[in-house]
């Protein structure tokens, strides 16, 4: 009887060992993030445009003094 009682208290006591701590989050810190900012799909085409739109007009004014 006392080896049971024993091998009773030996299980209480490491059941009770091995939970211990268990009850605190671990601290971790936060993970930075860089978030790289995306562009519109037409930025780079305004400008050859706004080009392309000068020269024609550029063209068409040479071409017909009259009106510009």
């Amino acid at each position: 009887m006392k080896k049971v009682m024993l091998v009773a208290a030996v299980a209480a006591l490491a059941a009770t060992a091995a939970q211990a701590g268990a009850l605190v989050d671990p601290i971790v810190e936060p993970e930075i993030i860089v978030e790289q900012s995306s562009s519109s799909s037409s930025a780079g085409i305004i400008v050859p445009l706004i080009f392309l739109a000068l020269v024609g007009v550029g063209v068409f004014c040479a071409i017909n003094t009259t009106i510009c």
